[in-house]
């Protein structure tokens, strides 16, 4: 099942942001400098350091969702490909953890207020 351009992956809902503390404040734009950050939208995965523009997305049939994505790292040239894996969160329902094709964990969101 392909759903690209679809923001709904059976219950994972990117139509409004996930992020962690400091990925939701600055959600509207850099308001707070943090070391840590990470922003989870239905177009866009934004760190501290990187932010990754979605080009194509794919429903599982676990219900998680891979992502691929045209990453730009701060600091380099040019953008690099990279594939994620957004599922749901195995201590709590309400987050969802994003993982890099290497199976390096970028991190746990929640649903911005």
């Amino acid at each position: 099942m392909l759903a690209a351009g679809q923001a709904h992956a059976a219950g994972i809902d990117l139509s409004r942001p996930y992020g962690d503390k400091y990925g939701c404040i600055n959600r509207n734009g850099q308001e707070v400098a943090a070391d840590k950050m990470l922003l989870l939208t239905d177009k866009e995965l934004i760190t501290a350091a990187s932010a990754c523009t979605f080009s194509e997305k794919q429903v599982q049939a676990d219900g998680s969702l891979v992502v691929k994505a045209q990453c730009q790292a701060e600091g380099e040239e040019g953008e690099s490909p990279i594939q994620f894996t957004i599922k749901r969160s195995v201590k709590s329902t309400k987050k969802l953890v994003i993982v890099d094709d290497d199976g390096t964990v970028y991190g746990e969101v929640a649903r911005c207020r």
